[in-house]
């Protein structure tokens, strides 16, 4: 079976294609803005421009425009391709990442805009222990559960934390994407966007 990843929901912008377990094609970029410009041709230049039998597809949190390219281009593809299309939690894979490099239990810390961080909690076998949240700084302190912390703003939160918590710098890569269990995997494609989006329609309250 071919299955290509996706995950533009961060300032990284990722894509692999696999043979079962295989990966033959990869890309990875961290480019901030322009996701849309770039995923499209980056799978285009894969072998087979990137056809796949099964689709993998980042739902956030991260950038409301870099999840939306990242669902758009996996359900069109998807439609083309008659393939299925499952999605997954951006800090699952952050999480999967992290345990590959040090096993046990890891607190993802993400990025999350207005000076905010995204903040998840996962035990030694994987399981997420609560929701993501878009946190302050001090609520992200007081939020961690685990000496490891991982991702984009693991080490200014290990900083704050100070004792021996150790950071892993890490952004979602779709290469590595093999490592999520299929527990994680859900036909839902419902973004996980973790806060409130910042533009509101007149009248309506936060």
């Amino acid at each position: 079976m071919r299955i290509l990843a996706i995950d533009s929901a961060t300032e990284a912008c990722s894509a692999a294609l696999f043979d079962d377990t295989t990966c033959i094609a990869s890309f990875h970029k961290v480019i901030g803005r322009g996701h849309a410009e770039t995923l499209v041709p980056a799978i285009a230049n894969f072998p087979g421009k990137g056809r796949a039998d099964r689709i993998l597809v980042s739902l956030g949190p991260g950038s409301f425009t870099g999840v939306r390219i990242g669902l758009a281009a996996a359900r069109a593809l998807g439609l083309a391709w008659d393939a299925q299309v499952l999605g997954y939690p951006a800090l699952a894979l952050v999480a999967a990442m992290a345990r590959a490099q040090h096993p046990g239990p890891v607190t993802v810390c993400m990025a999350a805009g207005h000076g905010e961080y995204f903040v998840q909690n996962f035990s030694a076998d994987a399981i997420a222990q609560d929701t993501v949240r878009s946190l302050t700084p001090e609520q992200a302190s007081a939020a961690c559960r685990h000496q490891v912390i991982a991702g984009s703003k693991a080490q200014q939160l290990a900083a704050a934390l100070g004792g021996d918590h150790r950071a892993i710098d890490l952004l979602p890569d779709a290469s590595q994407s093999f490592l999520l269990s299929d527990d994680v995997l859900a036909t839902d494609l419902s973004p996980i966007y973790g806060r409130a989006p910042d533009a509101r329609l007149p009248g309506v309250k936060a």
